[in-house]
């Protein structure tokens, strides 16, 4: 226990508490950004299993706030690369990896075999499929977001609200870090943030961070933070699906044009674009299928059409399908 001296000194954590962190098993989805300062710091505490979760590649342009990789590992997994990092800082724990992207169809089996889950993801789409399957399973969620100089990080589902109580209606912009950009100081300071709920939660500290956002402005060093104990959950959430659990039955609309996916995600969708959807529905009460490349447009489109459509409506997204 030498080796985690420093931190067993604190009365909150003690040998109880490392004996605590020695067994518990954390997914972290994304290996990306946010986890650069996540993964190091969770793997030095002696987190005893991480499974990393990323089906991305290192990319040169990532670099600035992908701390965590060097040049040479341009080209490489990321998961595979981040593991190799925290085999080297910490060989008494075990770092799985998966080289492969959430879904709706995996996401209950990772979830399930976690104690804590962390949303390290670039995709809103993959954070509410998380979401929705930590709130089932009754599985503590730390979820973090950056873009540009802002960020939040907030404790969600475990017995807590989950992220749809909080951001219950479509994001108001489609951008990213690659199209908006984010500055790597910002990404550091909300990964460490995200780092230091996890271990909260895993060492049972109170308050706890399920049910509390944070939120950070670089620009202007704001830091604010509220909780939400209480906040409902939405009655009638549009889910995510994989294209592969599109069915028969189903009424499937693609909302690209052909220019920007030649191939629609689904061979039985119909093409309608989202501004035609409302007067151009075809007749049906069965689940319908809204199709895009990140879900915003589906997810608009259906708040659109919920009152006119009699069923079920679900989201699929080319970046989780």
């Amino acid at each position: 226990m030498n080796r985690y001296a420093r931190q067993m000194i604190l009365p909150e954590v003690g040998t109880q508490g490392q004996v605590r962190l020695a067994a518990a098993r954390v997914l972290v989805v994304g290996a990306g950004g946010l986890a650069a300062p996540v993964l190091p710091v969770l793997a030095g505490a002696g987190l005893g299993h991480l499974t990393l979760l990323d089906a991305d590649t290192v990319d040169v342009t990532n670099l600035h706030r992908q701390t965590l990789f060097t040049e040479s590992d341009c080209g490489m997994p990321k998961a595979a690369a981040a593991a190799a990092r925290l085999r080297a800082l910490n060989s008494e724990i075990t770092v799985e990896t998966r080289c492969e992207a959430l879904t709706p169809v995996n996401a209950a089996n990772l979830v399930v075999a976690a104690d804590l889950v962390l949303d390290c993801a670039d995709s809103y789409a993959a954070s509410y499929t998380l979401s929705d399957t930590c709130l089932d399973l009754g599985k503590p969620l730390i979820s973090a977001s950056v873009l540009g100089m802002t960020g939040y990080c907030g404790g969600f589902c475990g017995g807590a609200p989950s992220l749809r109580a909080v951001f219950p209606d479509a994001p108001d912009s489609g951008a990213s870090c690659a199209t908006a950009g984010v500055l790597g100081p910002v990404v550091g300071m909300i990964g460490a943030l995200q780092a230091q709920m996890a271990l909260a939660v895993l060492l049972g500290l109170k308050p706890s961070p399920l049910g509390q956002m944070v939120q950070i402005g670089a620009r202007d060093f704001r830091f604010s933070s509220f909780r939400f104990d209480r906040a409902p959950e939405p009655d009638a959430p549009f889910r995510f699906i994989r294209r592969a659990q599109a069915q028969y039955s189903d009424t499937i609309i693609e909302l690209r044009g052909a220019d920007e996916a030649p191939e629609p995600l689904h061979p039985n969708a119909a093409r309608i674009a989202p501004e035609d959807l409302p007067g151009a529905l075809p007749d049906g009460d069965g689940r319908l299928v809204l199709c895009c490349a990140t879900g915003l447009r589906s997810w608009r489109a259906a708040d659109r059409i919920q009152q006119d459509w009699p069923g079920e409506i679900a989201l699929a997204a080319a970046a989780i399908s």
